[in-house]
């Protein structure tokens, strides 16, 4: 059996030699056509053929959007360092036996000023597309960074790892194991076949270095995984059909695509295109809710900004309303100092979900809209973020008696607050036209023909005039309509280069109510809901309506939702306010002791500074009306600022034993139950005394229901005390 068995598997053995150079033949070709490939594929990635034109835009649009945040960052670097050095310039001069030259110190703070101008223009300067040079300038630049990763053997290193593995298969299996499955995964997509043009995956070293995917999903109960991209949100077919219908694009007309449309990871699209030279940006702008429905959706999710040229468009849209959801104002979360001259007051944000800060600087504001729009708590951003300012000085009259400006007052935040008085608003007018007299000449002293922010404390801070309801005082009918409205007027057109700026709210948005010649000088201007284009364009200005900017047209109405417009920090854009509420969550009266926190801090609280306006207003009038009058509820009386610290404790005294009354639930009382519901260490002989001497007189008999006839105190006496203290 063993001789027959034998002849057979020797038989066998050559048939398996025969086959094995045969095998080892077909690995060497396979390699050596897949290195080819690879070779290919590099020439090609050298060459950036996986970019086409649209991906180096971006790349150049990437790089002169970096380039211009370099510099702004240098920028912004200088004006740290020019405040720094006007800092040290001004301790020096400040101290006896300095010798800072006046001039000297006056031009570094020129210095502070001209450094922050150019990062204000560094900023507002928009970041046009790029030329053909500049996207030329950043294929050339991927062709180099290429070649000199192929230097250093980033790609080089392909064609070895095709060796490697070619030696693995023909007897090394331990260096096959060792390449790993994302190295034959990362061959496997370079030695594919090639064809020029082919969008393929680059030749890239970072695959070798992949974390291992587990490929294994785990699939929810009733749910598909579905990991496609999603779709372009705007193909250029559509933008040019739209564009179309709309007039915009005519016959053989065509649109210029310069950067494509792509979603965002906010489901946001921008694409930037030139229209044909027949039209403007402009006139695009003024068919914006035409566009908008032609695009599939409302006017508050497309917005059209000017590039550069005047046909050169950035087109920016979403898929859902921006405004749909009320958002808290940023200073709950964060309620710090603030510089409102420089950086602004949060207020409210636009379509594209970015916050708008408006600057309080040399300009004054007009707040409108029909009631419920939602004006005051837009007015009450404005308000609530200059209180953070503790150079600001808030002057607040109200337009009703009710207790909505009452936490200003309450927190001492109001330098100034008084509810409706024709009256006193003209005195405060008045005072107001006298302060920028001499604002004026402190200026000149310091060589400057208005308001910079180096010399805003140098002057006396900025003076803030909120006047709510304006319309109370200058319907017309209304008494001393005429000397208010001239006033104001003045004011608006001369006050503001010295740092007195006006904050005018109304319901009644009509020619009568704010004159042409008062609404020109107010430079930032947000209209809420109003009724008709007409009040609208007493609000924005005449013509605002036909280009596009109708407070008329909101659909729907939302508080606080308006166009607001202020050429000065480049703003002219649909808005919703923040939401502030005090009402139901107490938020204005939260800010506001944190704000006073600050101005205390800074000697800046009602009482703690010497202040020229409501000194003026009590040699007028002989009330004082700082921080809300003595009850700091708006209603003016003696100054209570100004109390002695024993006339202080009297007044104490008198509203203990008010109140004590109110708690018996009778209008007399005795000495000593009066001192026990006071309590704090009361005596009947300390409140006897205080009573005395804050002229309630001593105690007469009053009958006490179960103890019959006692001696105390009447309230009406009491009451009569309190008031001749307060000066009511």
């Amino acid at each position: 059996m063993a001789t027959e068995v034998q002849p057979d598997h020797i038989e066998q053995q050559p048939v398996e030699e025969a086959a094995e150079p045969t095998r080892k033949d077909r690995i060497r070709a396979a390699f050596k056509e897949q290195r080819g490939h690879v070779a290919a594929r590099t020439r090609d990635w050298l060459a950036t053929g996986d970019l086409d034109h649209v991906d180096v835009i971006q790349l150049a649009t990437q790089q002169k959007q970096k380039k211009h945040d370099e510099k702004i960052a240098q920028q912004q670097r200088a004006v740290a360092h020019a405040h720094a050095r006007f800092a040290i310039a001004r301790a020096r001069s400040e101290q006896e036996a300095s010798s800072v030259n006046p001039s000297a110190l006056a031009r570094t703070a020129g210095e502070v000023a001209e450094a922050e101008a150019r990062l204000e223009a560094l900023k507002a300067q928009p970041v046009l597309p790029p030329t053909d040079r500049e996207i030329s300038k950043a294929r050339h630049g991927k062709k180099a960074g290429r070649a000199a990763l192929l230097a250093g053997g980033g790609v080089a290193s392909l064609p070895a790892l095709g060796t490697a593995i070619e030696q693995a298969a023909s007897g090394q299996p331990l260096l096959l194991a060792a390449l790993g499955t994302a190295a034959g995964y990362g061959w496997y997509l370079v030695s594919r076949p090639f064809d020029a043009g082919q969008p393929v995956p680059a030749p890239n070293t970072e695959m070798q270095l992949a974390e291992p995917v587990d490929l294994v999903k785990q699939e929810q109960p009733g749910m598909r995984e579905f990991n496609a991209p999603p779709p372009p949100a705007l193909t250029v077919e559509e933008l040019d059909q739209a564009l179309r219908n709309i007039g915009e694009v005519r016959g053989e007309e065509q649109i210029q695509i310069l950067a494509v449309p792509q979603r965002d990871k906010d489901g946001n699209t921008t694409v930037v295109f030139d229209l044909p030279p027949r039209t403007t940006v402009a006139e695009l702008k003024k068919k914006l809710p035409k566009l908008a429905g032609a695009l599939g959706r409302d006017v508050s999710m497309v917005d059209v900004q000017k590039a550069g040229t005047e046909v050169r468009t950035s087109l920016w849209m979403t898929d859902r309303d921006p405004f749909e959801d009320a958002r808290p104002s940023p200073l709950l979360k964060k309620p710090s100092q603030l510089d409102a001259w420089r950086d602004g007051v949060p207020v409210a944000w636009n379509k594209r979900g970015i916050t708008i800060r408006l600057a309080i600087t040399n300009k004054s504001y007009v707040i409108a809209g029909m009631t419920r729009s939602g004006k005051g708590v837009g007015a009450s951003n404005l308000v609530v973020g200059a209180a953070f300012d503790p150079r600001i000085n808030l002057r607040i009259v109200a337009g009703k008696n009710n207790g909505e400006w009452d936490p200003y007052a309450k927190t001492g935040v109001a330098s100034t607050y008084f509810k409706p008085s024709p009256e006193r608003l003209l005195a405060l007018l008045n005072a107001l036209l006298a302060d920028k007299d001499r604002r004026e000449l402190d200026l000149g002293k310091l060589g400057k023909s208005k308001m910079v922010a180096p010399v805003i404390e140098q002057v006396g801070g900025m003076e803030m005039l909120v006047i709510d309801e304006v319309a109370t005082y200058t319907r017309p009918g209304k008494p001393l309509r005429d000397e208010i409205l001239e006033a104001l007027i003045e004011l608006s057109a001369v006050a503001a280069g010295a740092g007195i700026i006006l904050v005018l709210i109304t319901q009644y948005p009509e020619a009568d109510v704010i004159p042409q010649a008062l609404s020109m000088n107010c430079g930032a201007k947000w209209a809420m809901r109003v009724e008709n284009a007409t009040q609208s364009n007493a609000i924005l200005g005449a013509g605002q309506a036909s280009a596009g900017r109708d407070a008329s047209k909101f659909d729907p109405p939302r508080p606080g939702f308006g166009w607001l417009v202020d050429p000065f920090a480049g703003v002219t854009d649909l808005a919703r306010s923040f939401d502030l509420d005090e009402d139901e969550r107490g938020e204005i009266t939260m800010l506001l002791q944190k704000a006073a926190k600050i101005r205390e801090g800074a000697g800046r609280l009602a009482g703690q500074w010497e202040d020229p306006i409501e000194r003026h207003l009590l040699n007028a009038t002989g009330l004082s009306s700082a921080a809300g009058g003595p009850k700091r509820d708006g209603v003016p009386g003696r100054n209570v600022l100004h109390h002695t610290p024993e006339q202080r404790m009297q007044m104490d005294a008198l509203r203990g034993c008010l109140k004590a009354m109110d708690d018996l639930q009778r209008d007399v009382a005795q000495l000593r139950e009066m001192a026990e519901l006071i309590g704090g260490g009361m005596t009947e002989i300390r409140l006897s005394q205080l009573l005395r001497d804050a002229g309630a007189g001593g105690t007469v008999k009053v009958d006490i229901p179960g103890l019959g006839r006692r001696n105390g105190y009447q309230k009406a006496d009491i009451a009569d005390a309190l008031s001749l203290l307060e000066g009511n």
